[in-house]
């Protein structure tokens, strides 16, 4: 994580926290990060030498235009700076103070089917405690190659109770 990011994500969190408004702002920046990554060529544009500074504010009022005011003042000043490749630094950043801040922590869990609320529900209530958090903000991710059973990714830790895997290890032991 580049200093830059952090310095950019702190002044915006803290803006944001005392205005009552961190959760709009994260929402928002997930957003914009995901803008930039699916539009390339508008990234592209926007960070273009060739686009007056003019242009280039329009363009982000008018691409943005329903987003917090904060994330829009913080994208025209880091355009300003020439910093807008650090925004993806910027979101993971903010949503980690704002993750802090609640006891949250974000967290992919793998199976091969859609996870019911109760499910989601009991899996954030037992791997949070166990990470010291009180809650999971879970991204259910399906995967039909685990056969059966879970795979749970939370930072870089991961916990695999998914049957490939365990035939896998079952493969391994037999063979020697």
């Amino acid at each position: 994580m580049s200093q830059v990011a952090e310095r950019y994500a702190l002044a915006l969190f803290q803006v944001a926290q005392k205005h009552g408004s961190s959760l709009d702002v994260e929402q928002d920046l997930r957003e914009v990060k995901k803008v930039f990554e699916m539009t390339p060529e508008l990234y592209n544009l926007i960070v273009s030498p060739k686009l007056s500074a003019d242009k280039r504010t329009n363009l982000i009022n008018e691409v943005f235009n329903g987003a917090n005011p904060f994330v829009v003042n913080t994208l025209q000043l880091m355009a300003e700076r020439k910093r807008l490749n650090e925004v993806g630094s910027l979101v993971d950043e903010f949503v980690a103070l704002s993750n802090d801040a609640q006891g949250i922590e974000d967290a992919k869990v793998y199976s091969t089917r859609p996870l019911t609320e109760e499910e989601r529900a009991s899996i954030s209530t037992v791997f949070a405690s166990k990470i010291g958090k009180q809650s999971l903000r879970i991204e259910n991710i399906i995967d039909p190659s685990l056969i059966g059973g879970l795979r749970l990714q939370i930072g870089n830790r991961i916990y695999d109770s998914s049957v490939s895997t365990k035939l896998a290890r079952l493969q391994r032991q037999l063979i020697g």
